[in-house]
């Protein structure tokens, strides 16, 4: 994994489960891990993208779910379809690790749109969670009592103020990351 470029990926999504849902917008910031010896990894970013992507079946999705994220059929009008979305989301997440915060939740979506659409996975194997390593990092902490990305974005001092935005928070959890690991 130390080779590897980490993916920092982000999902918005229709409701919360990926058997009857849709991503909706996706994002991914590629970072390049930079050896420092006795200090753990840089992290240089390579590439940032962000995708719309048109819902199939918004007669499934969950209203709460569409407020949340902000949908509204103007800012949709030209959103991509999913194959052609995760054709090129394969393509830059190639032999990458996948990160994200709540990992369960983005990769089980985003492992659902790539067998949805026929598109290989071609994604490094090893997959890192946020919520996992900030509970092991910061369990001692007095504040650390909640570890949602909002909770740690406040108590680490890490600006999202477009929360729920798939790129936002991309961008936000990077910057979690980077905190938590010393990056």
């Amino acid at each position: 994994m130390k080779l590897h470029n980490l993916a920092f990926i982000d999902t918005e999504t229709t409701g919360t489960d990926p058997e009857k849902h849709e991503i909706i917008e996706l994002a991914v910031i590629i970072a390049k891990q930079v050896e420092r010896p006795g200090k753990g990894p840089k992290l240089e970013i390579i590439t940032e993208k962000e995708w719309k992507i048109k819902p199939e079946h918004l007669e499934t999705a969950e209203e709460q779910a569409l407020r949340v994220n902000g949908y509204n059929e103007v800012d949709w009008m030209f959103a991509s379809p999913l194959k052609g979305v995760m054709e090129e989301f394969a393509k830059l997440t190639e032999s990458c690790t996948f990160v994200s915060h709540n990992l369960t939740f983005d990769y089980n979506f985003v492992a659902k749109a790539f067998e949805k659409t026929g598109v290989e996975n071609r994604m490094h194997y090893g997959k890192l969670d946020t919520i996992s390593i900030a509970f092991a990092r910061l369990y001692d902490a007095p504040l650390a009592d909640r570890f949602s990305l909002r909770a740690l974005c406040e108590l680490l001092k890490v600006d999202n103020t477009k929360a729920h935005t798939a790129l936002a928070d991309t961008r936000a959890l990077v910057e979690v990351y980077r905190k938590l690991m010393g990056a």
